[in-house]
């Protein structure tokens, strides 16, 4: 990659922590309603895929959808507005922290049920197949998805029907408060792929690198007409599951020791080490980062509220 792209990359991350930390305080101020999931600690694994796909790849996922929204483009002034359900947000005020969206980006969702958008993404990937295209659905979902009906039903088919879809599971160590050795039989998840004949493999989550590297094998793969992959993306929140969350289910030294690894900093290190980047750049891209979250939250807290007629828009698909 070029250099610019690497620090694109690194603006990327270092948004998506600052937009997420922006928004616990939002919340906490009472600006902020409904459920918060936060990204943070896992921002390697959405830029990274994001940054391996093509235009014409769609991309969905779950309620911690924020990180993705601003991957793909979607201003941090629309991301925040929407979080304060104003009217600038990029689904009107009307979605909130868990539907985000933008079809023009290829961005199909943040998805507030459980599982409910495997389904869809085999959907979408047999609309591809179907008329030609050789894009290919990424699918994003946590570890306590794959405990559901939706996760193998989807998987069944999209090997039954040789589907191009990039399945990708977030695996942050815990479904809510539950750790994955308590509700799964297995406790690497990219093993229930086997069941349905799908290839696999597991990438340290923490590292964006590497993340690129293995969605970027696995997306050619699919290209090439080799079916679907599921990619196990081996990651940590290090804020609880949301807002409400009162993380007793975890030792507090657990979490430092996760810390340790923050992705942002792990590639910091890489961009350095490599004299990709030096230290005075990537200061500057933090602060301009800062400025960046600054005017947004600005934007957002002055835009106004949805109209009442809102109500009424958007019901049906035009």
């Amino acid at each position: 990659m070029e250099k610019d792209t690497h620090l694109d990359i690194y603006h990327q991350m270092v948004l998506i922590r600052r937009v997420e930390e922006r928004a616990t305080e939002l919340y906490q101020q009472g600006k902020i309603g409904g459920f918060l999931h936060l990204y943070i600690g896992q921002e390697a694994v959405s830029t990274g895929l994001v940054a391996a796909r093509r235009p014409q790849d769609r991309i969905i996922t779950a309620y911690r959808d924020h990180g993705v929204a601003l991957n793909v483009g979607i201003p941090a002034t629309q991301v925040l507005a929407e979080l304060l359900g104003k009217a600038t947000g990029m689904s009107k005020g009307k979605g909130g922290s868990m539907h985000m969206a933008d079809v023009e980006r290829n961005f199909w969702g943040g998805h507030a049920i459980v599982g409910a958008h495997l389904p869809i993404a085999a959907g979408m990937a047999l609309a591809d197949q179907y008329s030609g295209s050789n894009g290919v659905t990424i699918c994003m979902f946590g570890d306590g998805a794959t405990n559901i009906g939706f996760f193998h039903e989807a998987l069944n088919l999209s090997k039954v029907w040789n589907l191009p879809v990039l399945w990708v599971c977030e695996n942050n160590r815990y479904g809510m408060g539950t750790a994955v050795k308590r509700a799964s039989a297995v406790d690497e998840i990219r093993q229930k792929a086997n069941g349905y004949g799908i290839p696999n493999a597991a990438v340290d989550g923490m590292d964006v690198m590497a993340v690129r590297q293995a969605a970027g094998e696995a997306l050619e793969k699919i290209r090439a007409g080799e079916g679907p992959f599921l990619l196990e993306a081996l990651t940590y929140r290090f804020r609880g599951h949301s807002m409400g969350d009162p993380e007793r289910y975890r030792d507090s030294s657990e979490v430092k020791k996760w810390q340790e690894n923050d992705p942002i900093g792990i590639y910091r290190a890489y961009l350095t080490a490599e004299g990709l980047a030096i230290e005075p750049e990537l200061d500057a891209i933090e602060n301009s980062v800062e400025e960046e979250v600054q005017a947004a939250v600005q934007f957002a807290e002055s835009s106004p509220e949805p109209a009442p007629e809102e109500l009424f828009t958007d019901v049906y698909a035009a």
